[in-house]
């Protein structure tokens, strides 16, 4: 009953529950694949990082954020023992840890722990390979947390840069590495390049998505915004428009963005 194999089978249910949200059945599941592990394996047995970053992922899902960190970094741990110290396996580790300090608000604990993943990421990977992009990416969104949106700009279009040279150019990706830049742009005051870069954002989408998908909606809101800064009122108008009647057609009536756009609409016609 306490074969290493019936741990393996445990471990698998316990990502099938995962993956279809049921996630204190997962944490069960994953907690009896490392029991059985306990009894049968040695103490720093590689199986056990990959016990302990399931079950850290589970609680991350929960919210559950420092139970999530202690298992990240109980795996972790155990991965710094059995591998070299520039392991590519240790980058998404790193990775993990940087997410779960984010989520709690410990920005400088995320970004020291974002920017050991990319370290070892820069020696492990080709320099344009997809992972870094996601490295900077990670990297910005804890500047722009911090109010640091320079910083952040920098990590952002470095994001971009690798995604363009990866992907192909129309590629769904690319729409969210623009939003990105155009949020920094945004809280800058920098409304002119927010534009352009909202814009960017907008056309990759309407090639990748359906004509009422909801994430085209939240484009025209966000150019709406920006219109709205800049005293563009009428613009701003037909934007907050279009994203109200995709939003209606896409969303429940009694979602918060219909809600939302509804203001907009009536903020904005009391300005012009």
């Amino acid at each position: 009953s306490n074969h290493p194999d019936l741990a393996t089978s445990y471990n698998n249910i316990g990502t099938v529950y995962t993956h279809m949200g049921e996630y204190s059945k997962a944490l069960s599941s994953y907690e009896r694949s490392l029991e059985i592990r306990k009894i049968a394996l040695s103490p720093n047995h590689p199986d056990f990082a990959q016990s302990y970053h399931n079950i850290g992922a589970v609680y991350y899902k929960m919210g559950e954020y420092s139970k999530a960190l202690s298992s990240y970094e109980r795996s972790l741990e155990i991965q710094k023992i059995a591998l070299p110290p520039n392991h590519p396996d240790l980058a998404p580790s790193y990775n993990n840890i940087g997410s779960v300090y984010d989520e709690m608000g410990e920005y400088s604990k995320a970004l020291s722990s974002y920017e050991r993943s990319l370290e070892i990421r820069k020696i492990a990977l080709a320099p344009n390979h997809p992972n870094l992009a996601g490295s900077y990416n990670n990297i910005g969104f804890v500047y722009s947390h911090m109010g640091e949106y320079s910083k952040a700009l920098s990590s952002y279009e470095r994001s971009l840069e690798i995604k363009k040279i990866a992907l192909p150019p129309n590629h769904p990706d690319l729409a969210s590495s623009y939003l990105k830049i155009s949020n920094v742009y945004t809280h800058m005051g920098e409304y002119s390049k927010a534009l352009s870069s909202y814009e960017r954002s907008l056309e990759i989408k309407r090639i990748a998505l359906p004509p009422n998908h909801p994430d085209l909606a939240t484009s025209y809101n966000n150019i709406g915004s920006v219109y709205d800064e800049m005293g563009e009122y009428s613009k701003a108008l037909s934007c907050y428009e279009k994203a109200q009647d995709i939003w209606k057609k896409s969303l429940p009536s009694n979602h918060p963005h219909i809600a939302d756009v509804k203001r907009n609409i009536d903020n904005v016609k009391k300005k012009m």
